[in-house]
């Protein structure tokens, strides 16, 4: 077998973060995440990735709780972060609340730094009603951005349930789609089924970041992946750690769409094959 694309490989290393973040402690867990880029950066990562709500942690029961443990961007967190990226000469994507400055308005976000700054901001755009998602706003942009290594896009967590919110990232170029998530129990779906069933749909990696721990009564599963395009599994971390795991990434493989088993016998073209013509009812709100 053999797959069809013309693209110079640039390997990079990427690092999932699986950590427990003390809820509404923005000091103690920035420190926690500075330190931890530090930590990445040291094992070779380039691209270092942590959970979804990772500065404020997520089971917030009160808009105004929610309110005092996020923080503007730019702020604080985003100059620490963006003065460990410029040391090690790497890019991080950073979970977080985000009030918007004028309007105070909360968005459950993540942040993409690298050595020169901000590069991007991501704000959830499908949310569940559950923890502190009962208590923002959507996001309304799905945004692929360009790193020299990659193009990356960003989803948060309850994204990852919405097909077509992979498919638009790919179609715009994303060699990888980084999720940020806070899986409680009961989401076991996601690392067992959903993170495969995107990369390979969409022939690109899947580098999902989860937290563990028990914050107010929930526990979350951890389990963060990294999943090449093909579906298998790079790396995982466990269930209950604290830990890190990284795997190497070569984009070339994300541009290899199509897959030749068998030279015009068995061919497969998950991408190129689509036939938009025929899906008029994905722009209907109002289908089940």
């Amino acid at each position: 077998m053999h797959l069809e694309g013309d693209c110079a490989s640039m390997l990079f290393r990427v690092a999932v973060v699986q950590i427990n973040p003390c809820i509404g402690e923005r000091s103690h867990n920035r420190r926690i995440i500075v330190h931890r880029i530090a930590q990445a950066a040291q094992a070779g990562a380039t691209l270092i990735v942590f959970p979804e709500c990772a500065l404020s942690g997520y089971v917030f029961d009160s808009d105004a709780y929610a309110q005092r443990a996020a923080e503007s961007i730019p702020g604080e967190t985003s100059e620490a972060v963006a003065a460990a990226c410029q040391q090690f000469g790497v890019y991080a994507v950073v979970g977080m609340l985000e009030r918007e400055r004028k309007t105070h308005a909360l968005y459950n976000a993540a942040i993409l730094v690298g050595p020169s700054g901000i590069v991007g901001v991501y704000r959830k755009c499908h949310l569940p009603v559950l923890g502190v998602d009962r208590h923002v706003r959507p996001g309304d942009n799905l945004p692929v951005f360009e790193l020299p290594f990659a193009r990356v896009g960003i989803q948060i967590c309850y994204d990852l349930r919405f097909p077509e919110a992979a498919r638009s990232q790919c179609l715009r170029g994303a060699d990888l789609i980084v999720i940020p998530t806070n899986w409680p129990r009961g989401s076991e779906s996601a690392p067992d089924f959903l993170t495969r069933a995107r990369a390979w749909e969409n022939r690109i990696f899947i580098v999902a970041c989860n937290r563990v721990g028990v914050e107010r009564g929930t526990r979350f599963i951890g389990r963060s992946q990294i999943v090449c395009p093909d579906g298998r599994l790079l790396a995982e971390a466990d269930a209950e750690s604290e830990t890190m795991v990284c795997s190497d990434i070569d984009p070339a493989l994300a541009r290899q769409k199509k897959l030749v088993i068998a030279p015009g016998e068995f061919e497969l073209d998950p991408v190129g094959g689509r036939r938009p013509e025929i899906y008029a009812g994905l722009l209907d709100r109002n289908a089940t």
